[in-house]
């Protein structure tokens, strides 16, 4: 990858703290508060809960073997699952990977700067709710998602619903006012996430919104041999 990957320690606020606690309980409110004082919220209720109608337009257009990267409390794991597709979620979360695998999912305690298993097999990787901003750099985030997937492999991915283009460093705070270490995100639009993609070698083939959410779907470029 041509971009710095994100040192392991950025994962941690997600291991424990707020955001542990919120997915155990399945209860919001839980937030990322920029450096800005603006608060990004956390759809931890939504999390937590089955697949819903604007889930669902994603996982219909899954191929083969999917990995969900940052998949959380596993609800686009059961669903996958249910509509037969081999998968796997990858999250940096203990608490998360507990209740994905409670819910049935398959779920490994991964970062996916780290070793995802079957790398360079997976038919479909996803990015959803908000984790294109896994690491602070979506470059690089979707230049190691092609490394991920076979070549000419899919990935669905959730961007901003605004056309917004934003680095910044975020904590983890609960509706109490905790908070944890900072550590950098992104946000990004469908407009600069295919910029972004492009980029990084990917083919924009659908854009689509369901529910107020926004998504993409990108093929990537074949390897050369």
């Amino acid at each position: 990858m041509s971009a710095t990957v994100p040192r392991s320690d950025e994962a941690s606020p997600w291991r424990a703290g707020p955001y542990s606690d919120a997915v155990r309980s399945g209860c919001s409110p839980l937030f990322l508060r920029r450096a800005d004082g603006r608060l990004l919220p956390l759809d931890v209720e939504r999390w937590c809960a089955g697949a819903d109608g604007a889930d669902m337009t994603v996982l219909q257009r899954c191929e083969e073997a999917v990995l969900d990267i940052g998949c959380g409390p596993g609800r686009m794991l059961v669903a996958l699952s249910q509509l037969g597709h081999s998968t796997l979620g990858i999250d940096v979360s203990p608490a998360a990977i507990a209740r994905a695998l409670r819910s049935g999912g398959r779920a490994l305690h991964r970062c996916v700067f780290g070793d995802v298993p079957n790398e360079g097999r997976w038919g479909t990787a996803l990015l959803m709710d908000g984790n294109v901003g896994i690491g602070g750099n979506p470059g690089t985030l979707l230049e190691r998602v092609a490394e991920i997937v076979v070549p000419g492999g899919l990935l669905l991915a959730e961007a901003a619903p605004t056309d917004v283009d934003e680095r910044f460093q975020v904590r983890i705070e609960s509706g109490y006012g905790e908070g944890g270490a900072s550590f950098p995100w992104a946000q990004v639009g469908i407009s600069a996430l295919a910029r972004e993609a492009r980029s990084a070698g990917w083919q924009d083939i659908e854009q689509w919104s369901s529910h107020g959410r926004s998504f993409i779907a990108l093929r990537s470029t074949p390897r050369a041999t």
